[in-house]
């Protein structure tokens, strides 16, 4: 993960020197190289090394809640309700100061969040995973005709800047909005590493993992709210980039086994790793052009989602 965040920089249409970038005789306003490295590739690998692992720790926790392989961070209408608030504040954000595309995303995050959770307790003693389920995906089909309703009265510079936006953009431009997004993540993750065992006794039933003496509906709240939080940071900085939360977990299943102890650190690191180099490969495949990362990732992600289907029938 390291090694791919501090390699991604040096790839670009434009060659970078490792002299010339790290060479401190020369003032950074007369330094191309280091201002190019430091001002808008770094910022760059950061961002998608944050989002890479969160979005796959996230899909993690969320397939073991849902007790569902095929479950990733966005099948609860988490990043559904976030894309809706990013697309209001793109559309109306002259009219809308007070928030940024970031805050507004978070706010859709939090608003799609609270509906669920209401709609899965109603009723319920605890979280109804099935309820959960439905509500989620309902919601999603909610928020993106929400979405398309707002595209459709938007100008055009808006609606391009949108669809940008809803392709997966990492070009954060500074450092700002990861450091925004930092203690959301950190605070999810301090979550996602008490869930660890909880998920594994959880993985053998719901009154399996009561007997064995786990609290289920706290593990289950933790699980759900931690994976929201995530999910929520990881597309206010990114956008909805899909696949990641959903292939790498596998992936990782393959070479660690089930064991959440290892299944979260692994996904998370190879997650980061992972949309560092689909995003190194986004700004390098078309040069100069460079394609929106969520491309990158759907090439790959939908192919290996569709063979996964097969094997498990």
């Amino acid at each position: 993960m390291a090694a791919a965040v501090l390699a991604a920089p040096f790839i670009g249409s434009a060659p970078l020197s490792f002299s010339r970038v790290f060479d401190s005789t020369r003032p950074f306003a007369d330094n191309v190289d280091a201002q190019i490295f430091f001002l808008a590739r770094l910022p760059r690998a950061l961002a998608a090394a944050v989002v890479g692992a969160t979005l796959a720790a996230a899909g993690v926790v969320f397939q073991g809640l849902l007790q569902n392989p095929l479950a990733t961070p966005y099948t609860l209408g988490i990043s559904a309700g976030a894309s809706l608030g990013a697309m209001i504040a793109i559309s109306f954000g002259t009219a809308l100061p007070l928030f940024g595309v970031a805050g507004a995303s978070l706010a859709g995050a939090l608003v799609a969040v609270l509906v669920v959770y209401a709609l899965a307790s109603a009723r319920h003693r605890g979280i109804s995973t099935t309820v959960l389920l439905l509500s989620g995906v309902t919601l999603n089909a909610f928020f993106s005709a929400l979405i398309l309703f707002v595209q459709y009265i938007s100008g055009f510079n808006e609606t391009y800047r949108a669809l940008r936006w809803l392709m997966g953009d990492l070009d954060v431009g500074s450092y700002e909005p990861i450091l925004a997004a930092l203690p959301l993540v950190a605070l999810s993750f301090a979550a996602f590493a008490w869930l660890a065992r909880p998920l594994n006794l959880l993985s053998l039933g719901r009154d399996a993992a009561g007997f064995r003496g786990l609290d289920v509906t706290r593990a289950q709240r933790v699980a759900f709210f931690s994976g929201s939080l995530a999910t929520g940071a990881a597309v206010s900085v990114g956008g909805p980039i899909g696949f990641v939360g959903i292939i790498v977990p596998h992936l990782v299943r393959l070479l660690v086994g089930a064991d959440h102890r290892l299944v979260l650190p692994a996904s998370a690191c190879f997650g980061a790793a992972f949309l560092v180099l689909c995003d190194a490969l986004a700004r390098t495949v078309l040069a100069p052009m460079e394609l929106p990362v969520g491309i990158i990732t759907a090439l790959l992600g939908g192919p290996y989602f569709l063979w996964l289907l097969l094997r498990r029938r």
